[in-house]
């Protein structure tokens, strides 16, 4: 008996007694420049779920740099958080926070193109309504009119090259069905589940702040990636200038629109992407670009301008990216449906209310229950070497006992 206690004590004190302290490790800290002024205060965001924020692999669960062994130092970047991704092997090459929950800004748009492309006829032509067109003034808009019909294709580019948020308005009200915008909503967020993209909430379809809209730079890599799977998509992300018609009913002139996205002026062989920007969500990018026959993506979140713009951080990582080998990876870009994670209601996450646990405050819970994990195991091991102790001692005063007694006799 004291032999197989002193083992099962053994066995017990040389098991890792604290793995869940170990996963939640002090993270590196991300390279940035100096800190800007402080903005607005951030969105609530649901409490981190250590299974969704280990989706493509468990070294992208953390809020620091997560880059290959032996690669340069990436760039600094004034992003909160970012990933860099092959477009074309899913293989994550890198990045800082990429399961932290973000506001996107109008980045949401990707994940409209994503549910609706499939669902309209490029060659249609609707009908804008006043509904489309109730935006949040001053924000960014292409001057469709109401009243006015335009083909599915050419919202697309109102969408994709100026980021019309009435046209986003319009897209998710055609593609949502009897439901209009509310179903098409219901569309998107069922498709950032079917993506694996479980971080990813959209409560507007233009990026508009909305409450419990969130995102994150892994989500955004992911939808990105599906978005480029669609040759209407690419052709409409790298098209410079397009033309918007008159509508002769409502006395409205044509005119031309311009891309927003800088890169693909400035950066050989860009591909394409998008901007986005809120006071509450900061500037936030996607951009993607071609060298040597790889395609890589790069996605931001928060970004302040200190010395460069949302597009050329995204730049300066898609040059980083090029320079690492292929094989150079810390996770996957996962395909859709394969990811394990169990995915979050349809509606905004009960969680994602103010004061919602933060990173931080999980990580000290994990330590906490790790240290109590370790003082209940060897508490255990002392207690079963204690009472395989007692046993063998009273086993030896029975004999004792006994043995007095048989030579009384």
């Amino acid at each position: 008996m004291r032999v197989l206690a002193l083992a099962m004590a053994g066995a017990l004190l040389a098991t890792p007694l604290v793995p869940v302290a170990e996963a939640h490790a002090a993270a590196v800290p991300c390279p940035r420049p100096a800190p800007p002024a402080p903005g607005p205060t951030p969105a609530a965001t649901p409490s981190p779920d250590p299974v969704q924020r280990a989706v493509g692999g468990p070294r992208l669960a953390t809020s620091g740099l997560v880059v290959p062994p032996g690669v340069p130092q990436p760039p600094k970047v004034a992003a909160t958080s970012w990933l860099v991704a092959d477009l074309d092997t899913g293989e994550v090459l890198g990045g800082c926070g990429p399961h932290e929950y973000a506001t996107p800004a109008s980045v949401q748009k990707l994940l409209l193109a994503a549910t609706m492309l499939p669902r309209l006829d490029p060659a249609g032509v609707v009908t804008i309504t006043a509904g489309d067109l109730d935006i949040e003034p001053g924000s960014s808009a292409v001057g469709l009119v109401a009243g006015g019909r335009y083909r599915v294709e050419t919202l697309w580019l109102g969408l994709l090259l100026r980021s019309g948020n009435e046209v986003a308005n319009a897209l998710a009200r055609l593609g949502g069905g009897a439901d209009g915008m509310a179903g098409g909503l219901r569309a998107m967020n069922e498709q950032a589940r079917l993506l694996g993209a479980y971080q990813t909430h959209a409560a507007t379809p233009s990026g508009l702040d909305g409450p419990g809209q969130f995102t994150s730079a892994y989500d955004l890599a992911l939808i990105t990636r599906a978005c480029f799977a669609d040759a209407r998509f690419r052709r409409y992300v790298a098209t410079r200038e397009a033309a918007i018609p008159a509508q002769p009913r409502q006395r409205a002139k044509g005119f031309t629109i311009d891309n927003d996205n800088q890169l693909l002026y400035h950066y050989p062989g860009a591909l394409g992407g998008k901007t986005g920007y809120t006071d509450l969500a900061r500037h936030t990018y996607v951009g993607i670009a071609e060298r040597g026959g790889r395609r890589l993506v790069v996605t931001l979140l928060g970004a302040d301008v200190i010395d460069k713009r949302g597009w050329q951080q995204g730049a300066a990582l898609l040059d980083w990216g090029f320079e690492l080998p292929s094989a150079a990876s810390v996770g996957v870009l996962v395909s859709p449906g394969a990811a394990t994670a169990s995915a979050p209601p349809a509606g905004v996450p009960p969680q994602a209310l103010p004061g919602g646990a933060s990173g931080a405050e999980t990580s000290q819970a994990a330590v906490l229950a790790g240290r109590l994990r370790s003082a209940s195991l060897i508490g255990l091991a002392v207690g079963v070497t204690l009472l395989a102790g007692g046993l063998a001692g009273r086993r030896r005063w029975r004999h004792r006992t006994a043995a007095t007694r048989a030579g009384r006799r």
